[in-house]
């Protein structure tokens, strides 16, 4: 009953627009991957609320160093999907990409800075019944030996000293996914004082 509600409940809010208004246990628990997108166009409204929470989230010592590319451009995003061999060819069909930045030599912490601002859009695309999947870009690449970051600097322009950290597929998904199951959660992976 519980799915069958949230499904709907989810359809509803994409469907017209609104904020599920969900308590945050809730949208965790609902928060997905998706792979899978129509055709439908993103509502910039939507897009520039997701983006707002990447530049709200925390940064280590209130830097705000990352950086944030949009793309929307189908090629550009085709060109994306290459940067890597495998477990990114979905971003091809993807409304828009999120692709997430930052300097090593400026930031230390740009890993964890960035992925605090990606997970942050992920959760607010979800309350907007928007699915999302992570790409991830750092420490990957071709198997000529090309690193990820090389394409994905010459398809967008990025300067040198900037780092991809992930890259964000976003769109509205056609893959029904159900939310976790609580029963799965790895509470043995919980410890108290000492591991």
């Amino acid at each position: 009953m519980d799915d069958d509600f949230g499904k709907f409940f989810r359809n509803f809010a994409r469907k017209y627009k609104l904020s599920s208004m969900t308590a945050f246990k809730d949208l965790v628990q609902m928060r997905r991957s998706h792979r899978k997108f129509t055709e439908e166009e993103i509502d910039p409204e939507d897009l520039r609320l997701i983006l707002r929470a990447a530049l709200m989230s925390p940064t280590s010592k209130g830097q705000r160093a990352w950086q944030f590319v949009v793309v929307d451009d189908k090629l550009d995003l085709e060109k994306l999907a290459d940067a890597k061999n495998l477990g990114s060819q979905f971003l091809k069909d993807a409304a828009v990409a999120v692709v997430v930045l930052g300097d090593p030599v400026q930031n230390d912490c740009w890993v964890e800075d960035g992925s605090i601002a990606a997970i942050s859009m992920q959760y607010q695309a979800e309350d907007l019944g928007l699915g999302t999947c992570w790409i991830q870009m750092r420490g990957r690449g071709l198997d000529d030996g090309t690193a990820a970051d090389t394409v994905i600097r010459g398809v967008l322009d990025i300067p040198e000293n900037m780092n991809c950290l992930c890259i964000l597929a976003m769109g509205h998904w056609t893959d029904e996914r159900k939310p976790q199951a609580e029963d799965r959660l790895k509470w043995e992976n919980v410890h108290l004082n000492k591991f």
